[in-house]
């Protein structure tokens, strides 16, 4: 295998683990965010609560942190997109501690539903406190969205630890990102004044020594037509101006 064929495949290489690796992200967000909008306990009260039937219980009730967690994952992902070697690295950190707010809270409302669902029980039977709350209920049933929740909690640890291991060797960003100044042409402009001020300055150095003088007059005649001429704006410029005054209701061409 040549050298820039196995280039090249550790370039796919990396592009490919940048994408899964946000995939994954995305797809651990996605998992909390629906879990946070399904039911996630069944809660059946005794005849004092007054209440007919099972009271369901949502995952936003009974872990309202989850939402927001779920809306940081995605935001985390798009900036991934587009961070730069070090930047990848706070974001890979700020991904662990969203994974583990996951699972705290998931677990804290799995191994308490009751508590998880006060909130839920207090809005329909108006008694409030722990201990009242705790005695109107008869039973809980604990459905499938909360394990969701907690998957969608390790999906975002592990996708964190990848960013980890593999951020440095992903591309950078398309140069799209990159401010730009181009000529008519398409050449970036600061290469092209860099270029004209080497060829400045190897014509100056071809001028012979012994007629200084003149060389004087010549630097100095082109120092006041550089400073006396108007400063020429790139064809792109212009065009952008004549739409602008086209917007205005202006003529551009008088």
């Amino acid at each position: 295998m040549s050298e820039a064929t196995e280039e090249a495949t550790v370039r796919r290489g990396s592009r490919r683990a940048k994408y899964l690796t946000i995939l994954a992200v995305v797809i651990g967000a996605g998992l909390v965010l629906l879990a946070a909008t399904q039911p996630w306990f069944s809660v059946v009260l005794t005849a004092a609560g007054g209440h007919a039937g099972a009271l369901v219980v949502q995952g936003s009730a009974a872990a309202p942190a989850l939402t927001a967690l779920a809306l940081a994952g995605l935001a985390l992902a798009a900036a991934l997109a587009i961070a730069g070697p070090v930047f990848r690295i706070v974001l890979a950190v700020l991904g662990l501690l969203l994974g583990a707010s996951v699972l705290i809270s998931s677990f804290t409302a799995i191994s308490n539903p009751v508590q998880a669902a006060s909130s839920a029980i207090t809005s329909a039977t108006g008694v409030s406190g722990d201990a009242s709350v705790a005695r109107l209920v008869a039973r809980v049933d604990t459905q499938v969205w909360p394990a969701v929740a907690v998957a969608g909690g390790i999906v975002l640890l592990l996708a964190a630890v990848a960013v980890i291991v593999t951020g440095r060797l992903w591309p950078g960003a398309s140069k799209r990102y990159e401010a730009r100044f181009e000529d008519q042409n398409g050449a970036n402009a600061a290469e092209v004044f860099a270029a004209q001020d080497a060829v400045d300055t190897a014509d100056a150095a071809t001028i012979p020594a012994d007629d200084d003088t003149e060389a004087r007059a010549v630097a100095e005649s082109g120092d006041a037509g550089a400073a006396n001429a108007p400063a020429k704006p790139l064809e792109r410029d212009q065009a952008i101006d004549s739409w602008d005054e086209l917007s205005r209701g202006e003529d551009p061409t008088r």
